[in-house]
C-alpha cells in the first residue's frame, strides 16, 4: 500500500535519492527517519547477482549479530532426556518432547523459533513439517536450529542470531537492529551480515554478487547504500 501521507513525504525529502550513502551515514540518518510511536525495526535489503530459479544458487545462512536484533525471541525446544534441563537453563521459553509436539500440532504457536535435537527430528518432521514449514519455523541444520548443542542453539537465538535466505526475486531481507540503536552498533551488525552473505555466495554465481543494498525502517523510506565498486554494476 503506497505511503503518500505528509509525514512520509517529509521523510522522503530527508533522503538524497541521487546519493549512495555509506553504512555509517545511513545508520545515523535512519534515526531521523523513524518517527513512529514504537521502536521501529531497521532492515537491510540486498539484491543479489544470482538466478533464484536455480537451486544451486540459493543463498541461505545464519549470522550472529554482535549487538543483537533488539527484539525478544521466544524459543521453543523439542528434545528429551538431559537436554530438557539444559534447554531450560539456557533460557528456552518452552521445552518438551512428544507432549510439546502434540501441543504444537494442536495449535500452540506461542514462540518465534523452534530448536530440536536430532533424536526427535523424525517425530518433528512427521507431525509438524506441514505446520511449521510454511511459517519458516521447521528446525533445520542449515539454519542452526537442529543439533546436539541445545545450550548453544538457544543462547545464539536469544543473543540475536538471525537466519537469512533469498526470496524468489533474488533479494535478501534481514533485520539488523532497532531505530533506538547507536549508529555504530547498526553499522557493526550490518558488517557482520555482509560478511555472512559473502561467505554464503554460491560457487555457481557469476559476476557481481552484491548488486545493491537499501537500509530502511518499519515505517520509513529506504536509504540507498554504497557497496563500493560493486554499486556501479
Amino acid at each position: 500500500m503506497p505511503k503518500h501521507g505528509k509525514r512520509y513525504r517529509a521523510l522522503i525529502d530527508k533522503v538524497d535519492r541521487d546519493k549512495q550513502y555509506s553504512i555509517d551515514e545511513a545508520a545515523a540518518l535512519v534515526r531521523d527517519l523513524a518517527t513512529a510511536k514504537f521502536d521501529e525495526t531497521v532492515e537491510v535489503h540486498f539484491r543479489l547477482g544470482i538466478d533464484p530459479r536455480k537451486s544451486d544458487q540459493t543463498v541461505r545462512g545464519t549470522v550472529a549479530l554482535p549487538h543483537g536484533t533488539g527484539r525478544s525471541v521466544r524459543v521453543a525446544v523439542i528434545t528429551k532426556g538431559d537436554n530438557v534441563q539444559a534447554a531450560e537453563a539456557a533460557g528456552a521459553d518452552v521445552v518438551g518432547g512428544d507432549e510439546l509436539i502434540d501441543r504444537i500440532a494442536g495449535g500452540f504457536m506461542d514462540f518465534d523459533a523452534v530448536v530440536a535435537t536430532p533424536d526427535v527430528m523424525a517425530q518433528v518432521g512427521q507431525k509438524l513439517a506441514r505446520l511449521l514449514g510454511p511459517r519458516g519455523l521447521l528446525p533445520n541444520p542449515r539454519s542452526g536450529t537442529v543439533g546436539p548443542d541445545v545450550t548453544g542453539m538457544v543462547r545464539g537465538l536469544k543473543a540475536g542470531r538471525i537466519e537469512f535466505r533469498n526470496d524468489k526475486t533474488g533479494v535478501v531481507h534481514a533485520p539488523i537492529g532497532k531505530a533506538s540503536f547507536d549508529a555504530g552498533n547498526l553499522s557493526a551488525n550490518y558488517a557482520a551480515l555482509v560478511s555472512a552473505l559473502e561467505a554464503a555466495k554460491p560457487g555457481s554465481a557469476k559476476g557481481v554478487f552484491l548488486r545493491s543494498a537499501y537500509l530502511t525502517t518499519t515505517m520509513g523510506p529506504s536509504i540507498p547504500l554504497t557497496l563500493g565498486a560493486q554499486a556501479q554494476a
